[in-house]
């Protein structure tokens, strides 16, 4: 099978010629028709809430902070996932919402709620707020 592609080709070159210069045009369009991003966006479309508290154990910033942020969050509509992460002196609140959500809309909803968040956080613990608009 393989010799007779052999023998074929060398035999009709003018063919295989044509063949691998329309190959080549057709390579140069889809090139050009192709879109290429410089830095594609891979990230959802989310929303950080940072909350800094340094005198505070991990399981502390946990109960004072983390779990008040989450429960005023759960509401927003659009949510497809809330992940947090508590350490000695960090609460860090990632709300992840549907691909179809604007990024804006989101951040105005977390903001409403980030007030109604921080009258549930004791007084000198700490002050919850939105990192900025990043992307991976």
């Amino acid at each position: 099978m393989l010799n007779k592609i052999i023998h074929f080709s060398i035999k009709n070159k003018l063919v295989i010629g044509l063949f691998t210069l329309a190959l080549i045009c057709w390579g140069t369009y889809s090139v050009t028709k192709l879109p290429i991003d410089a830095t594609p966006d891979i990230t959802d479309n989310q929303v950080m809430v940072i909350t800094v508290s340094p005198t505070l154990a991990a399981q502390e910033v946990e109960q004072l902070v983390t779990f008040p942020v989450e429960q005023t969050m759960v509401s927003i509509p659009g949510i497809k996932d809330m992940r947090s992460f508590s350490r000695f002196g960090l609460s860090i609140v990632t709300i992840v919402f549907n691909e179809g959500v604007d990024i804006y809309w989101g951040r105005q909803q977390v903001q409403e709620r980030l007030t109604i968040a921080s009258k549930n956080i004791p007084e000198g613990v700490g002050t919850p707020e939105m990192a900025p608009v990043t992307t991976g």
